[in-house]
């Protein structure tokens, strides 16, 4: 488009044709991820006859909010409380991990670091060498004496070597060498150089790696499985996992399924609408909580910029 008279297209510019072109084949791509998640939600809403009889379906022939009740009615306080542990879990696990990350990250990416190439390998060999699940379940739990309690599901996660070399990439091409070398002289000590000059140019890599944490932590249900006996200790993603492993359970079990008593309730149990049910319970927070990590993603691109 011409703003200007005698407005010249540049050679990075687009044609109009192509714009209009570029923008439908981009609604296209995101109805293509938008109507997956749709149909959950609709499925889940959807009475478990008419998904037997007709398939899943945007438009269903019958509603229901059984699959909710359902699960609402049976363990509504395990939910609650499953949810509250999630919650805690992801939100303590995300500050954590940030803030020892970033210190390790930071004091890798000092050129002056006495300690700056061995611990850098020591980051980088866990990368390419684990103990396995029997020794970290030994050190957990014989070592640290850390299962049926909920640190074992916080302290695990809480530092990766990827996110480390990741982070410290980014400190090391910040171009704050000069910030750093001010502040020195003004004389600020590592702490408060971390703190106030590293820390806050650093809010495009803070937000990515805190994405990646907290969605780590809020889908955490392994180490429930291995390490938690304790149902008050239960995160969601576990609950809504044994939920459904009972459900399939009844469904499974050809003595029920023979009876007339069973063949009735396995006609009305809501088992495909109860499981986009919980995909909805379990994904809906993540939902909700990614356009304000998307908005650092943007905002942020401007802030590591050094005015010379």
């Amino acid at each position: 488009m011409k703003l200007f008279k005698g407005y010249k297209r540049g050679p990075l510019e687009i044609s109009d044709a192509s714009s209009v072109v570029l923008n439908i084949i981009f609604v296209i791509l995101s109805l293509a991820c938008l109507l997956p998640v749709l149909l959950v939600y609709i499925t889940s809403f959807t009475a478990e006859r008419s998904i037997i009889e007709n398939g899943f379906s945007l438009f269903p022939e019958q509603w229901s909010i059984k699959a909710y009740t359902t699960m609402f009615d049976q363990s509504l306080d395990t939910i609650l409380n499953s949810y509250k542990n999630t919650l805690i879990l992801t939100v303590a696990g995300t500050f954590l991990g940030l803030l020892i990350m970033t210190m390790y990250a930071y004091a890798i990416a000092r050129k002056e670091f006495t300690f700056r190439k061995g611990l850098t390998f020591y980051a980088y060999f866990t990368m390419l060498f684990s103990g396995g699940l029997v020794a970290s379940y030994i050190v957990n739990c014989n070592v640290y004496g850390l299962r049926d309690t909920f640190w074992v599901l916080l302290f695990p996660g809480m530092a990766g070597a990827y996110n480390i070399i990741v982070l410290r990439t980014f400190f090391s091409n910040a171009g704050t060498e000069s910030l750093i070398e001010a502040a020195k002289i003004d004389g600020a000590g590592e702490f408060r150089i971390y703190a106030q000059i590293i820390l806050p140019i650093s809010k495009p890599a803070l937000a990515t790696i805190g994405l990646f944490l907290s969605i780590a932590y809020f889908s955490s249900w392994f180490n429930v499985l291995l390490y938690i006996d304790d149902r008050n200790l239960w995160t969601i993603q576990y609950m809504l996992q044994r939920t459904m492993r009972e459900i399939q359970t009844l469904v499974d079990n050809p003595d029920f399924a023979a009876s007339e008593e069973g063949m009735l309730l396995l006609y009305e149990l809501p088992n495909e609408s109860a499981k986009m049910a919980l995909t909805v319970i379990s994904m809906t927070p993540v939902l909700l909580f990614y356009p304000y990590f998307q908005k650092y993603f943007i905002k942020g691109l401007t802030l590591g910029a050094v005015k010379g």
